[in-house]
Order: C-alpha cells, then sequence, then structure tokens
C-alpha cells in the first residue's frame, strides 16, 4: 500500500493509472464522497494492485480468489476471515498469492521495490539463474509480506446500535474492546450500562471485551471519589467482590481502569489498590489493565500525573494503555493531537521502566477545529478526519503536513468572516504512529475513540500488522 499526496492538477484519473490500480479501488479505500473533488496536501491511500483488494458491492471470496489464481481457504487464512461469507464492502485483503508481469523497461529492482520486497527473494521463489536477464511478458510471482501481530484495542463509547454495526464493521482489526465506561459508588458497588449487545458483539467478531471502570462523578474524573475508595480497605473488597460478579455474569476478559486526577497523596494507595484487583482477578483467569497519563519523568508534576506510578504498575498489572493524545485538547490552543516528538518522549521515559511488551501507545481517532485567534475559555470543535477534508474542500484550503509533530492541518475562513485552524489525523499521521510502536517493540496500540470515521486508518493498520486474535 502507498501513501499519496494530492498536488495541484492531480484526478484521480492521472492517480490511478500511474499506480495501475482501478479508481474505484482509490475511491473505496479513502471513501471519497466526490472523486472529481481532490484537496491539494490530502494524503490518500492506494492498495498495491495484485497484492491489495478493496471489496467492492456484490463481491464474493469465490470470485476474487478466480480472479487472482488462488483459493477462498487462502485468503481467509491470510486475511484472518473465520467466515468466508462474512466480508464487508470497504474491506481491504490481502491476496496470498500475487504475479506480476513484466513490462518494457522494468528491471528486476524496480519490480522489488514496486512491492517492498527485495531483489534476492525475488530471484530465488522464482528461480531465476540469471536475474539481470527477466524479459517482456515474464510472469514473475510476487512473494508475501510476513506482517508482526500486535494487539489493538479500542474504546467505544456509543454502545448501542450505531456502535454495534461500527464493531461488526472494524472487528477483524481489533484484539480488545473497552465499553466507556462503569464507574462506583462511595460503598464500592458499580454503576449500571446496557452493555450486553455490545459484548455479545465482541465476541460474534473475536474480540475480547474489557470492562473500563472509570472514578466518574456526572461524567468528569473525581478525585474525591478515587480517595474514597483508595483509602478504604472494606470499601475496596466490596467493589472487587461486585467487580468479580459483573465480569462474570456479563462475560468480561479483563478490567481496564481509567483513573485519572487521583490526590498525589494516593499513589501508593493505588498502586496497592491494584495489587489487591491482581491477586483476586488472576486467580479468577481476568486480565488487569490501567490507563496511565502521558508522562516524561518519574516525578512529573501535575494531579493528572503524580499518582500515575510508572514502574510500579509496570510490575503489577498485565499491560498499561499510554495515553498519548490530547496535547491539542479542546480548551487549549490549536496543535497536533498527538505530536509525534511528544509521544516519544513519553515512551522514551516509559520504556526505560515498563517492559515494552506490557505497553499499549495510545493514538486518537479524530481531530479539532479552533477558530482563530485562540482566546481562553473557547473550546474547539471535535471533527473527523473524513470532516476535516470536506472542511478544506468546501473553503478551498491546502492541507499542509507539520515535518516535526506528523500531523496534517489547515487554516480556513468561513462564510461569516471567522478565521479556523484544523489539525487532524491522516494516513501519514498514522503511518507515523504505527512505524514507532514497531520502532519501539511495543505490545501494541490503543485508539480513543471508535465512532469518529477514520476509514484510511484501518487499512494502514492492516499494512502494518495482523491485530493478535484472543477470543
Amino acid at each position: 500500500m502507498k501513501i499519496y499526496v494530492i498536488k495541484k492538477g492531480d484526478s484521480l484519473h492521472h492517480i490511478a493509472h500511474t499506480f495501475g490500480v482501478s479508481i474505484l479501488q482509490i475511491v473505496s479505500a479513502n471513501q471519497i464522497n466526490e472523486p472529481n473533488k481532490l484537496v491539494i496536501g490530502e494524503a490518500i491511500v492506494i492498495p498495491s494492485p495484485g497484492r491489495e483488494y478493496i471489496i467492492q458491492p456484490g463481491d464474493n471470496l469465490w470470485a476474487i480468489a478466480q480472479k487472482y489464481g488462488t483459493s477462498v481457504q487462502a485468503i481467509a487464512s491470510v486475511n484472518q476471515i473465520s467466515d468466508p461469507t462474512n466480508i464487508s464492502i470497504g474491506q481491504l485483503i490481502f491476496i496470498p498469492v500475487s504475479y506480476h508481469t513484466v513490462q518494457s523497461g522494468e528491471t528486476l529492482w524496480t519490480i522489488a521495490q514496486k512491492y517492498g520486497v527485495n531483489t534476492s527473494t525475488l530471484t530465488e521463489i522464482n528461480q531465476l539463474t540469471t536475474p539481470s536477464m527477466i524479459y517482456i511478458g515474464q510472469v514473475l510471482r510476487i512473494p508475501d509480506i510476513p506482517r508482526p501481530i500486535k494487539e489493538v484495542n479500542t474504546y467505544i463509547t456509543n454502545i448501542e446500535e450505531k456502535g454495534v454495526q461500527e464493531v461488526h464493521q472494524l472487528g477483524r482489526y481489533l484484539t480488545y474492546l473497552s465499553p466507556f465506561t462503569y464507574t462506583f459508588k462511595e460503598d464500592g458497588t458499580l454503576t449500571e450500562i446496557n452493555d450486553t449487545p455490545i459484548i455479545n458483539t465482541s465476541y460474534s467478531e473475536h474480540i475480547a471485551p474489557l470492562v473500563t471502570i472509570t472514578n466518574f462523578v456526572n461524567q468528569d474524573f473525581n478525585s474525591d471519589l478515587a480517595a474514597t475508595l483508595l483509602r478504604n480497605s472494606s470499601v475496596q473488597n466490596n467493589f472487587i467482590n461486585n467487580l468479580l460478579v459483573t465480569m462474570q455474569e456479563k462475560g468480561y476478559i479483563g478490567v481496564n481502569f481509567d483513573f485519572e486526577y487521583i490526590y498525589p497523596e494516593d499513589r501508593e494507595n493505588y498502586n496497592t489498590f491494584l495489587r489487591l484487583v491482581v491477586s483476586a482477578l488472576h486467580s479468577k483467569g481476568f486480565y488487569v489493565s490501567t490507563a496511565l497519563a502521558p508522562k516524561i519523568s518519574s516525578d512529573q508534576k501535575g494531579l493528572l500525573y503524580e499518582a500515575h506510578d510508572y514502574e510500579a504498575q509496570g510490575r503489577i498489572v498485565d499491560f498499561v494503555i499510554l495515553m498519548t493524545y490530547e496535547w491539542g485538547w479542546a480548551g487549549g490552543k490549536p496543535l497536533a493531537i498527538a505530536p509525534i516528538n511528544e509521544v516519544k518522549r513519553v515512551l522514551d521515559y516509559a520504556v526505560q521502566v515498563i517492559p515494552r511488551s506490557k505497553i499499549l501507545m495510545g493514538a486518537p481517532l479524530y481531530g479539532r477545529d479552533w477558530k482563530i485567534p485562540w482566546k481562553q475559555g473557547t473550546l474547539a470543535k471535535t471533527i473527523s478526519p473524513q470532516q476535516a477534508i470536506r472542511l478544506a474542500l468546501q473553503y478551498g484550503a491546502n492541507i499542509e503536513f507539520h515535518p516535526t509533530y506528523q500531523a496534517p492541518f489547515f487554516r480556513y475562513t468561513d462564510s461569516k468572516g471567522q478565521q479556523h485552524e484544523v489539525w487532524f489525523e491522516d494516513a501519514r499521521s498514522a503511518q507515523a504512529k504505527f512505524d514507532v510502536v514497531k520502532s519501539y517493540r511495543l505490545r501494541g496500540i490503543s485508539y480513543w475513540v471508535l465512532g469518529i470515521p477514520f476509514p484510511q486508518n484501518w487499512l494502514i493498520q492492516e499494512n502494518n500488522f495482523k491485530a493478535q486474535k484472543l477470543v
């Protein structure tokens, strides 16, 4: 798969011809609503012809297998498809056996570059005695490129029918699903949410559901509620008993604690509480994980950071989710949501004190639209990457890409004369994050939040690694 950035004068017809792929495949991959209208600076993904295929209306695996000279079973195996009749429009599938017909002017090296393989592999798999003597019309077999396996979590706030449908659509890309959110009362009892449909959907897509617990009061994190739990052993015992009952009755396979804005003096109380939870839940076969604020040192100041003990939690729990996003938060100045240089600063500290095999790196699926000049007390609007492209198209803005932050942005003036600055995610920023996951050898990635359309992300993820399946 290639990432291409739109230039002045480009058309999908020209791009499709250049890359040897159909316009329909490009439109499907990027869910382009108006194929004749492109934005300068927009990044699009291009499926590799003969290796990657985007499911179209009316497709079935048998017809695709016939087209590419392979079998339904081979396609299903490579793409982790448990039910070959259950495929979705827009789904990326890899062709397990692909071929290339040598064209005029091509060399083994240029062909290898095109498919992301090396010449020695091409030579060996095609039993070439003289690699420099390939000829026009010769058919070469292109080997599969093995992808690493990583764990993928996503939080989801919409657990009604819309959320159920999205989990069905994207389930193949996920290891865990974390419905957001349970909270608890001062006596340690849990609140109730209608999560049965989303849990059943998780299992139907072979996704492991994690019960998410927060210290929420009136839709906001509450330091006093956390303190009530963390400072009282009888409340903790009641909480753990209630948690076990809920997990067993609902079918959760683990818990994710997203306790935020904990009082600094409760730092060790939180560690002790997690040890109790791990002792109780591990004996029943459950996972325990936590969400951690993005710290760059053990003694980082601030209510969000001080009680999150990276080193201790790295020892205690099964894995952690680093919330490496929200630098560009709704109430702050315009900025990339997850500047890659800042993400790396957090990871540079984290991997010193937490095993890499326990770290899921957080990543956003959204962007924001700020009014500028920015004024204290104003809030940015949260938008999807798809909405960002539509805004740039509507107001004739060119998209730029920040080399340090590895994130796209643009400015525009609306119909009322108000200036705006937009930061969002695209194929390039997603690829930058997957590169970090691989280069830091992390356990995987965790998204906030499902429900915001970002079709490119899932294709880029699938191109980089397979999602581990535990269910």
